[in-house]
């Protein structure tokens, strides 16, 4: 079971924790004499059991959770947030668009929907460096961003964020020179944030595809920068 399974999966079990934990114990407390793990120890053996339970208890119905993964998984996604940042990198007029209105440019390749509406995309460059994060929650634009990690939904990340942005990107490995100003843009339910990371140097002669394969999500949200591939694929 990959990743994307495992993160939905645990929304839904922190969703629904009281049940799940409730029966866990109950089944716990009836061990019939015998020594057994009610959960096992390992990852997928244990996502497995608990998307079972949801299924039996009637909280996820089998079909509608495969559906909403095969969204996350295929339809919805950082890839799509790259293909956004490399046709603003390769086309000047798309780009202003995006910046004036990133709602209806974002939606010129099709991309769009539940917890990506009122886009705003701000720009970083040479002067000015941009970093996003929710201090209530972990609102974040589903459509090109897929689910967000983590670290974005963790207290020490929405409150460090606003007090010491520059020591939060100094713990990712982003190091901004002391001119540079760094703002912070905080999301919401009515408004989410995309960051137009600076295009690479030496990238001219990369078509839009090659341009999106070097754009990652961290430096959509502001906390990395993008760093050319080398020749074979590395960086």
């Amino acid at each position: 079971m990959d990743k994307t399974r495992r993160d939905f999966l645990t929304a839904a079990v922190t969703a629904t924790g009281a049940v799940v934990t409730r029966d866990l114990a109950h089944a716990q407390d009836h061990d019939h004499g015998h020594s057994h793990q009610v959960v096992p120890s390992d990852l997928t053996l244990r996502v497995k059991s608990l998307e079972s339970l949801l299924v039996e208890k009637g909280l996820v119905d089998r079909a509608a959770l495969d559906a909403l993964i095969d969204t996350y998984e295929n339809k919805v996604g950082p890839r799509n947030g790259a293909h956004v940042v490399a046709r603003a990198w390769a086309d000047p007029a798309y780009k202003q668009r995006l910046l004036t209105d990133a709602d209806k440019a974002i939606a010129e390749l099709g991309f769009g929907g539940q917890q990506g509406e009122h886009m705003v995309v701000v720009e970083n460059t040479p002067e000015v460096h941009n970093m996003v994060v929710c201090t209530l929650c972990s609102c974040y634009p589903w459509p090109v961003l897929g689910l967000p990690p983590v670290w974005y939904k963790s207290a020490p990340y929405r409150s460090r964020s606003v007090i010491d942005p520059r020591g939060v990107l100094r713990e990712f490995g982003l190091e901004l020179l002391e001119d540079v100003e760094v703002r912070v843009w905080d999301s919401t339910a009515e408004v989410r944030y995309l960051v137009l990371p600076e295009r690479p140097a030496d990238t001219e002669s990369l078509s839009e595809d090659a341009l999106a394969a070097l754009v990652t999500r961290d430096a959509m949200i502001g906390v990395a920068k993008i760093v050319p591939r080398r020749e074979g694929g590395s960086t």
